[in-house]
């Protein structure tokens, strides 16, 4: 780890900070792990079928990402994780040559979203948000949720609504989370709670599949 650390740091003082940082976490509805379990197993019987899985989707994205889907890409390097549930995710830092980096916000919101699909002209992709991009409201929604530190959603959810992307003084973007009123509904202890553009985590809308 010290030596992969190092590396890492190499890289930056040669090519500069990275442009992306992509979060990739294994699904445990895909297809390619439900269709191979047998029958009465669940996906926690099978850690191999899911790094399997995982790790083959983890190549082609890979692949996607060094034929330049973000950009032409100078140098990339990452880290994978088990999250607590046990699923596996990998942490991505990827450059990209001076001529594909974000420079407006125009560009900041071609790459990332955080709003809702229009259900109606992209109706596969609202799904994929809906079920898996979405940050399950918190706070007095749900005071009990994981997030919850020290009275405080430890993500920052819900963001406020912001009509465009800007910089902000760390350094990271403040999403785009128009108040354009759509919405879904969500259960949570029993009740029913409205979702808007606070609670969605930023995606890639080219990426989501």
């Amino acid at each position: 780890m010290q030596q992969y650390y190092q590396d890492a740091m190499a890289i930056v003082r040669r090519y500069g900070k990275p442009d992306y940082f992509i979060t990739f976490t294994c699904n445990p509805n895909w297809k390619e792990i439900e269709e191979n379990l047998m029958p009465q197993q669940n996906v926690d019987d099978r850690p191999d079928l899911v790094c399997r899985a995982f790790k083959l989707k983890l190549k082609a994205l890979l692949k996607d990402l060094s034929n330049g889907v973000l950009g032409r890409m100078v140098s990339l390097f990452y880290v994978i994780e088990f999250q607590k549930r046990g699923l596996p995710h990998a942490h991505i830092l990827m450059i990209v040559a001076p001529e594909d980096k974000l420079r407006d916000p125009e560009m900041f919101n071609w790459v990332t979203c955080a709003e809702l699909p229009d259900p109606v002209t992209n109706p596969e992709l609202y799904q994929i948000v809906l079920s898996c991009m979405v940050h399950r409201p918190c706070g007095v929604h749900n005071s009990n949720a994981c997030c919850m530190k020290d009275g405080k959603c430890s993500k920052n959810f819900p963001h406020a609504f912001c009509e465009t992307t800007t910089d902000s003084s760390n350094g990271y973007p403040i999403y785009r989370r128009r108040n354009n009123g759509r919405t879904s509904t969500c259960r949570i202890n029993g009740e029913v709670d409205v979702i808007d553009n606070q609670w969605i985590v930023p995606y890639n809308p080219c990426l989501s599949k």
